[in-house]
C-alpha cells in the first residue's frame, strides 16, 4: 500500500477528522495534547487497515516528531534568548553614548547662556543703570573667558567626582 492509497482509505473513514486536528495543531506548536493514547486510539480505529509493522512504524514515526518538535522549541527558545542579549548589549551602549551626550549637553548649555547673554551688545552709554559695565573693562574679555572655563572645568570635576565620566 503506497501513501496514496492510505491517504485515500483515510478520508473514508471517521478518525481523519483527528489526523487533520492533530496536523493542525502541529502547525500551530501547540502539540501539548497529542498524546500516546491518542495515537492508540486513532490505529486501534483502523486496526483491520494498517499491518502492525506499520503501526509500530507509524509509533516510530510519531516519537520522532515529538523529539524534533521538541528540539525545535528549545532552539526557538535559545534563539530568543540570543535576541534579548544581542538587544541588551545594544540597548547598553546607547545608554552610554547617550550619558556622554548629556554631560556634553550639560557643560554646554551655561556656557551658550553666558554668550547668549553677552551677544546681545547692551553697551553702557550711561544713561541706564542696568547696562553691562564689565564690556567697557580693561580685563573683560578675558574675565568672561576665564568664568566660562571655570564653569567648564567645574561641572567636570563635579561629574568626575560623582563617577559619571
Amino acid at each position: 500500500m503506497n501513501l496514496q492509497d492510505f491517504m485515500g482509505i483515510m478520508a473514508e473513514v471517521e478518525f481523519y477528522y483527528l489526523f487533520r486536528d492533530i496536523f493542525a495543531s502541529l502547525d500551530r506548536r501547540d502539540v501539548g495534547f497529542v498524546k500516546a493514547a491518542d495515537l492508540d486510539r486513532i490505529l486501534c480505529g483502523v486496526r483491520d487497515l494498517i499491518s502492525d509493522d506499520t503501526r509500530v512504524f507509524l509509533r516510530d514515526c510519531y516519537d520522532h516528531t515529538i523529539q524534533i518538535m521538541d528540539l525545535l522549541e528549545t532552539y526557538r527558545d535559545m534563539s530568543v534568548s540570543m535576541l534579548d542579549i544581542y538587544l541588551s548589549s545594544i540597548s547598553n551602549r546607547m545608554n552610554e553614548i547617550m550619558r556622554v551626550l548629556t554631560i556634553i549637553a550639560t557643560i554646554f548649555i551655561p556656557l551658550t547662556f553666558i554668550v547668549g547673554v553677552y551677544g546681545m551688545n547692551f553697551g553702557n552709554n550711561g544713561k541706564s543703570p542696568w547696562a553691562m559695565p564689565e564690556l567697557n573693562w580693561y580685563y573683560g574679555y578675558p574675565l568672561l573667558w576665564l568664568l566660562m572655563i571655570g564653569v567648564a572645568v567645574g561641572m567636570l570635576i563635579y561629574f568626575w567626582r560623582k563617577r559619571w565620566l
